[in-house]
């Protein structure tokens, strides 16, 4: 990986997820963790590189997952939400400030994101892993 920043475990111990924040080659990697605590080889989860192409603010950076296993990502335009298995199921938009890092909060549900120089919060309908 050329700029590795973000990462998270899957609720199972058994996938580490990261974030690349490199504008030629923006991805969120999958690795498998072995046995032993290593890990096997990683593959692309979901390239946001096009994204960054079109102009859109922010890059893979701090990420989280919720408890159905879902990916939530800082990225190109917002937060991006994934699916396990990678695909984009939706974004938060920040209105063309770069989101850099996100956490679950209060009671689970409460998404707190870093956007540039603010704070910003939204309630979501599901919560974060481990809540």
């Amino acid at each position: 990986m050329t700029r590795p920043n973000g990462l998270a475990f899957s609720a199972d111990g058994k996938t580490l997820y990261v974030a690349q924040s490199d504008p030629e080659k923006a991805f969120i990697m999958s690795y498998p963790v072995l046995e032993d605590g290593s890990v096997g080889k990683g593959k692309i989860l979901f390239d946001a590189t096009p994204m960054s192409k079109t102009g859109l603010q922010g890059l893979p950076d701090g990420l989280k997952l919720d408890a159905e296993g879902n990916i939530w990502t800082s990225g190109p335009g917002g937060i991006l939400i994934l699916s396990p298995e990678g695909k984009l199921l939706g974004k938060i938009e920040t209105a063309g400030e770069n989101a850099s890092n996100c956490a679950w909060g209060n009671d689970g549900s409460m998404l707190y994101i870093t956007v540039d120089g603010y704070l910003c919060r939204i309630k979501t309908n599901t919560k974060g892993a481990n809540w």
